[in-house]
């Protein structure tokens, strides 16, 4: 039996696009943090959850699933819109757009979600046409840019390693004195607790929901920070 990666280059070449995949393997999802937000997600009912990594059509597809540092970031902007209102918003490594989407939900003026994977660009497209949003996609690596168009700055589970984190931090540090808002969101991370200097606020903490625990290793709680 061929595998789905091997079906997948099939039904590219009959015509198939990244679109139709993510449709075809993936669910429309409210079962999460922000139930107002639809997502195409791999959850329990699609075959990929239990596929190995010869059987998934898609090279590392964390767009797929809705980590817990950007469900609470998406939660706390639609728990307080005021944050967004007029602003400017860059959502760095977007994945699934839900923060993104979030933002413009909460009266951003405008917003890019920013992901250097193809297919996670697709998704959050297909993800803002279902939520009846209009979000501007942008595939190019911004850490390190100086991003001067957007005064508002949103990174979900991006604190994953300490080497990446380390160059995440000094990115961010340059912006200290530019006024802008940067909301950091993480499960609580080993890259996270080694941060040593105290440039984090909290400024929320939620309990995962029994999905998202699932999907994260027995992290049961989410906290929002503000980077200062």
């Amino acid at each position: 039996m061929a595998s789905l990666r091997r079906l997948s280059i099939q039904s590219l070449a009959s015509g198939f696009t990244t679109a139709r995949l993510i449709k075809q393997h993936t669910v429309i999802s409210t079962d999460h943090m922000t139930p107002e937000i639809k997502l195409h997600l791999i959850t329990p009912l699609c075959e990929l959850w239990t596929g190995n990594a010869d059987n998934i059509p898609f090279q590392d597809p964390f767009w797929a699933f809705y980590w817990p540092g950007g469900q609470a970031v998406a939660r706390y902007i639609l728990d307080n819109p005021q944050l967004m209102q007029g602003r400017r918003v860059l959502d760095v490594g977007s994945g699934s757009g839900a923060c993104a989407i979030a933002a413009m939900k909460s009266g951003a003026l405008n917003v890019t979600a920013n992901d250097i994977d193809p297919v996670a660009a697709t998704a959050i497209k297909m993800n803002a046409a279902l939520n009846a949003v209009n979000i501007d996609v942008c595939k190019k690596n911004l850490v390190g840019e100086s991003c001067d168009k957007w005064n508002c700055i949103l990174l979900g589970d991006m604190v994953y390693d300490a080497e990446f984190t380390a160059q995440l931090l000094k990115w961010l540090r340059a912006f200290r004195c530019q006024r802008r808002l940067i909301l950091l969101g993480d499960p609580g991370r080993q890259a996270l607790r080694d941060i040593e200097d105290n440039c984090l606020t909290k400024v929320a903490t939620y309990c995962l929901p029994k999905s998202a625990c699932l999907e994260n290793r027995g992290f049961t709680q989410a906290c929002v920070w503000r980077f200062m």
